[in-house]
């Protein structure tokens, strides 16, 4: 700004020294003019007197020259600091400073280089329009770094673009270490360009080479990101080529991958892997140059789109199409398989009920038939006890007779008439009638036919016995 206001005061002088010698010659020509209107007596014909006025800055355009200069000079003496740039101001005497502050600033007419805190670099994929023309890129800034993607190589030879986003920012807190990347690149836009950017196309293949597009798409895309930013921070890798050998099926489809398909050989591919130490370190390449040592910090490095070539696209969206069929097929297989549980539960639960109406049938029978041979083993001892009763009482009947026969005989001996003797008899077999007439039957039938019928045999058989006995006795 002060370099254009001391050129307009530049400008103003030169002008004002034009305009006064201009006026100078005009103010010349009019005093001829008005000497030769004054001598001619003829006065239809008259030279024009212009009187040019002056120039509207009364200054002398000396003055105007000096002070354009001054503020030209002015505008070497200082310079207006941005918040979040940092500036390395090399002095023309000799030494430099560091400024990371806003505001206005002294200079002394030497070289300021600013630079941004951060810095970010994006590798953009240019979209397409529905007319199929590709849209523009984003024009680069102070801070920002947009440039086209480029077309990378895995090591399955299949080629992508990939999409990048870079932020980096420049060490602050060491006035030495900033200052001597500040002059050693003399401007951002030749720090990122020769320094930032190289690394990270190193960066990219190598881990290009590290991996297999069909590794990338099955869950490796976060080891991408991971080996990209490490070699970007601490350096690039050594790798060594290796023959891998392998019949593991072949997965297909992105990180929730359900189907694989099966080798039908032992395949044979030349690989890439990190080379490592006798410790397991990762080896790294001396040579190449990290970013650390100009004081550039990593604050974000990862992918951020991929764009494959058309046949591997053409090649994904077959396999997009057997995992969407395979999805069907497992859940048309699962919809089988819980109709299946679903009937068996069924049938159980069935089963179930049916168990526990039969299980119920069944304790009402076995409660019965507890309690029927409950009754029936009460019935006995009843009976039991009636028949002890019935043989007490018969054995009572039989000493009452037994003392009769004593009795009889003792008369018989002691001479008694025959009549008498047959009295007696006779008297003797009804007492003996009268008496078992009035036994009890006893209760406790025993059958042997298995019918219930055809009398009671064998108690009539105890009681002929009884009377016989008795009878004998007498």
């Amino acid at each position: 700004m002060l370099t254009f206001i001391g050129l307009l005061v530049i400008t103003l002088g030169i002008t004002a020294l034009i305009w006064n010698n201009i006026k100078r010659q005009k103010d010349a020509e009019d005093i001829k003019n008005q000497e030769y209107n004054e001598s001619r007596r003829d006065s239809y014909y008259h030279k024009r007197i212009v009187n040019m006025p002056a120039f509207p800055i009364g200054m002398k355009p000396l003055y105007l020259f000096i002070i354009g200069i001054a503020i030209i000079g002015l505008n070497g003496l200082f310079f207006w600091a941005n918040a979040g740039t940092a500036y390395a101001v090399q002095y023309p005497w000799g030494g430099d400073k560091m400024i990371k502050t806003q505001g206005l600033k002294f200079m002394g007419w030497g070289r300021v280089i600013p630079l941004s805190y951060e810095i970010s670099i994006k590798d953009i994929i240019p979209q397409v329009d529905s007319d199929g023309d590709e849209k523009r890129i984003p024009e680069s800034e102070d801070g920002i770094y947009n440039r086209r993607s480029s077309l990378w190589e895995f090591s399955d030879a299949i080629k992508a673009k990939i999409a990048t986003a870079v932020v980096v920012g420049i060490n602050v807190d060491d006035e030495e270490v900033f200052l001597n990347m500040a002059d050693r690149n003399r401007s951002e836009s030749k720090l990122i360009q020769g320094r930032v950017i190289p690394n990270i196309d190193a960066a990219l293949k190598n881990t290009c080479k590290l991996m297999d597009a069909q590794e990338y798409i099955s869950g490796k895309a976060s080891d991408f990101d991971r080996y990209f930013r490490d070699q970007l921070e601490n350096g690039m890798y050594l790798v060594e080529e290796y023959t891998a050998e392998s019949s593991d099926p072949e997965v297909i489809g992105d990180t929730t991958t359900i189907r694989t398909i099966k080798a039908s050989n032992t395949n044979k591919q030349t690989k890439y892997r990190i080379k490592r130490d006798e410790q397991g370190n990762i080896m790294r390449d001396n040579k190449s140059n990290t970013l650390k040592q100009y004081g550039i910090v990593i604050y974000q490095a990862q992918v951020t789109g991929i764009d494959w070539e058309d046949s591997f696209d053409e090649r994904l969206q077959l396999q997009k199409e057997q995992v969407a069929q395979t999805q069907l097929e497992k859940q048309e297989a699962e919809k089988e398989f819980y109709r299946a549980k679903k009937e068996i539960a069924k049938g159980e639960s069935e089963k179930a009920a049916e168990r526990a109406k039969l299980e119920k049938e069944q304790i009402k029978l076995t409660i019965a038939a507890e309690t029927e041979a409950k009754v029936a083993e009460q019935n006995l001892i009843a009976e039991r006890k009636k028949l002890e009763v019935a043989k007490l009482a018969a054995q009572s009947k039989k000493v009452a007779a037994d003392a009769q026969y004593y009795e009889n005989s003792k008369l018989v001996s002691a001479g008694l008439t025959p009549q008498e003797k047959a009295q007696l008899e006779l008297d003797k077999a009804i007492g003996v009638a009268a008496e078992f007439a009035k036994m009890s039957t006893p209760q406790v039938i025993i059958n042997n036919d298995g019918n219930g019928k055809g009398g009671d045999l064998t108690n009539a058989l105890i009681q002929a016995e009884m009377a016989k006995r008795l009878i004998n006795k007498q």
